[in-house]
């Protein structure tokens, strides 16, 4: 006879994220259940199994940013070694530069709506890890190309790395809402920040290996003096570096691999989707306790009849594609999808406007001098890192010190307001502004892209939907946000509008670059715009927060989980809106001396 403890027995489970066991089979009503297991997460204190959890999922964000923006490198390195003769000069085609900045951003596309939807049509454990192996192989796959008689090398490459970007997108809804749906509700936001802000280690990472690769092959480089004459050790130098970069991408995702296919799956979405109660139950205490779950469950057949018998008494709907459609037909739901969508197309308009053009930008600062190949590598980079460890680093981890202080809403309208003070100044002024103040305008736009709305685009959508369709709506806002990226391409040719063929510096060579600015001040205003179709959502549960937006929320009250508790119940939109009600109501029953009970229209739930 199986014990009725053991029948929720679920695989998967470790020290990140641990799989709950057994706390609350003693309740008989689900509903109950569902309240108490998920207040045990949201009032959790903060501790090592969220420190391991942040570091297992921002290992992959680590990876993603590494892998778009050691394209930078990779570009200059791949003119080197395949378009050193007339007429490229050492410099990839146009065309082949575009496509290779832009095979990423479509993959990524792809992957975070098709990631969405699968994490939630069959589960987030179930996807999880799988993102993270897509761009393990893609990443290997493009360090370890040839070029053949058949094949270019660099069509290859473009090949390669849609296929990266699409694991890249799968990682954005995946990591978001795993990290969003375990968090405590106090530290909700520092945890998904912390996540997000481990692409700004990536991106410095990128660029440190390449400063490491460039200084290695030193002796190789330094004898050209000019990208033409890059021949012989010089390109066989390049040949290997741009490999050895693009391969060292793999490494943190396959440290990181192990933990991401053995987690359990979220309560939240066991409870609300799968509705499977006991299981939800194990995962809550395994991810508390830092257990590592059974690989079998001892108890399927009382588990499956138990789903039966108590799977259409919780109070939360089932999600379908009816269900979506009317759910975010309604203007009170829909805004906010169509709010973080726009925030985030706007953002990355200027974020990734300036980060995969940084060359120029760079060159423009005067950290590309080219006395020979070695110089202009190693200064570029070094510019970079001063860049990064002096803007972009410091605004991700501000943001994760102060994200639950200030309030997602008001660090997102912050950081839309000083870059479209910044970006108009630097058009306005742009011939006008010594180096010194080019550089101090330039690294505030990075510090305030990362302390603001970079990160609050990333965390609002993972707390803002209903579990039924959470990881599909930060799917479509993060898909929004790069074509955003691709868009942002659009205004790489617009640079050198009017440059002449004969320029030597690169403030003659992008005569267009002052008016670009300006374009991109004009998106940051439409983003901070389109943030205020925005609610706050510091310090409430992700029950609170759905309910309040949902119509349903006439029936079932909003109470912070991590203070007291209530019976709480996400969106429906396939019920007539009859009267809202926002407070409980309670009444003497039987004997008792009063009990709490919910209304609507006057009767019980």
């Amino acid at each position: 006879m199986h014990d009725p403890y053991l029948a929720g027995a679920t695989g998967g489970g470790n020290s990140a994220f641990h799989n709950v066991h057994n706390d609350y089979l003693h309740i008989v009503d689900p509903n109950e259940r569902r309240r108490l297991a998920l207040a045990e997460i949201d009032k959790a204190d903060f501790g090592w199994n969220h420190v391991r959890a942040i570091v297992v999922a921002g290992a992959g964000f680590f990876t993603d940013a590494y892998d778009i923006f050691a394209i930078n490198a990779v570009t200059i390195l791949l003119g080197l070694v395949y378009y050193s003769q007339p007429p490229y000069h050492g410099d990839m085609p146009g065309a082949s530069q575009t496509a290779l900045k832009v095979a990423t951003p479509v993959g990524t596309v792809f992957g975070q709506i098709g990631f969405g939807y699968l994490a939630d049509r069959y589960g987030r454990k179930k996807m999880y890890g799988i993102e993270l192996i897509i761009i393990i192989v893609a990443t290997v796959s493009q360090s370890l190309l040839s070029e053949s008689r058949a094949l270019s090398l660099v069509g290859v490459v473009i090949f390669w790395r849609f296929i990266m970007g699409v694991g890249v997108g799968g990682d954005y809804p995946l990591s978001a809402i795993i990290t969003s749906e375990f968090a405590t509700t106090k530290w909700r936001g520092a945890m998904i920040g912390s996540v997000f802000a481990m692409q700004g280690f990536g991106q410095f990472a990128a660029t440190l290996v390449a400063l490491i690769v460039t200084q290695t092959f030193k002796g190789s480089l330094e004898p050209s003096l000019t990208p033409e004459q890059c021949g012989g050790d010089c390109a066989l130098a390049a040949d290997k570096m741009w490999r050895i970069i693009t391969g060292f991408g793999a490494l943190p995702g396959c440290l990181a691999l192990y933990y991401r296919i053995t987690i359990p799956e979220t309560p939240r979405y066991t409870f609300d989707v799968a509705r499977d109660i006991l299981k939800a139950e194990r995962d809550v205490t395994a991810y508390m306790d830092g257990k590592r779950g059974p690989s079998s469950s001892p108890g399927d057949l009382l588990r499956a009849n138990t789903m039966y018998r108590q799977a259409n008494d919780l109070r939360v709907p089932r999600p379908s594609f009816a269900d979506f459609r009317q759910h975010f037909g309604e203007w009170r739901n829909g805004k906010l999808l169509l709010g973080t969508s726009l925030s985030w197309f706007f953002l990355d308009i200027g974020f990734y406007g300036l980060g995969l053009n940084n060359s120029a930008v760079l060159q423009t600062l005067g950290f590309a001098g080219k006395e020979n190949v070695f110089r202009m590598l190693h200064n570029s980079q070094v510019g970079t890192i001063v860049i990064f460890c002096a803007g972009s680093i410091p605004g991700y981890w501000l943001t994760v010190a102060l994200v639950d202080v200030m309030g997602r809403r008001n660090l997102q309208l912050l950081g839309f307001v000083m870059l479209t003070t910044l970006f108009l100044i630097i058009g306005f002024a742009f011939n006008n502004l010594s180096r010194g103040a080019f550089l101090t305008l330039y690294i505030m736009s990075q510090f305030f892209f990362n302390f603001g709305p970079n990160a609050t685009t990333f965390i609002i959508p993972g707390e803002l939907f209903p579990t039924r369709y959470r990881a599909t709506a930060h799917g479509i806002s993060a898909a929004a946000g790069k074509l955003g990226a691709i868009t942002a391409l659009a205004f790489d040719p617009l640079r050198s509008r009017g440059a002449t063929s004969d320029c030597n510096n690169t403030t003659a060579c992008s005569p267009w670059l002052d008016n670009i600015m300006k374009i991109f001040a004009l998106f940051m205003f439409c983003g901070l715009i389109s943030t205020f179709l925005l609610p706050e959502t510091t310090r409430r549960s992700l029950e609170e927060i759905t309910v309040e937006h949902s119509n349903m929320a006439r029936s079932t009250p909003s109470l912070k989980t991590s203070t007291h508790h209530s019976y709480h119940r996400e969106s429906s939109s396939t019920t007539e809106a009859p009267q809202r009600r926002r407070f409980w109501d309670w009444r003497p029953a039987g004997n008792r001396s009063f009990r709490m009970e919910l209304f609507s229209r006057g009767e019980p739930v």
